[in-house]
């Protein structure tokens, strides 16, 4: 079930919830959406400003990351 968020710092504490598993970015042409998938729901922020949508993705959590792919037992 997806839920919009309005606000920066609820996305941001959505984010940094232990259940959260993924962040994923979608870049349209007059908008940012941010998306996290956490256990139960998966949280939605839109954003139109592009400086607001890149601050927002610097501070997401590292572990988070959506650039960085995570497999398990690569390289191990």
């Amino acid at each position: 079930m997806p839920r919009e968020i309005k606000e920066i710092k609820d996305f941001l504490l959505k984010a940094r919830r232990k259940d959260a598993k993924s962040v994923k970015i979608k870049k349209n042409p007059d908008n940012v959406k941010f998306k996290v998938r956490c256990s139960r729901f998966l949280y939605t922020l839109v954003i139109t400003d592009k400086e607001k949508a890149e601050k927002l993705k610097q501070s997401l959590p590292p572990e988070k990351d959506p650039f960085r792919p995570t497999y398990p037992n690569v390289g191990v």
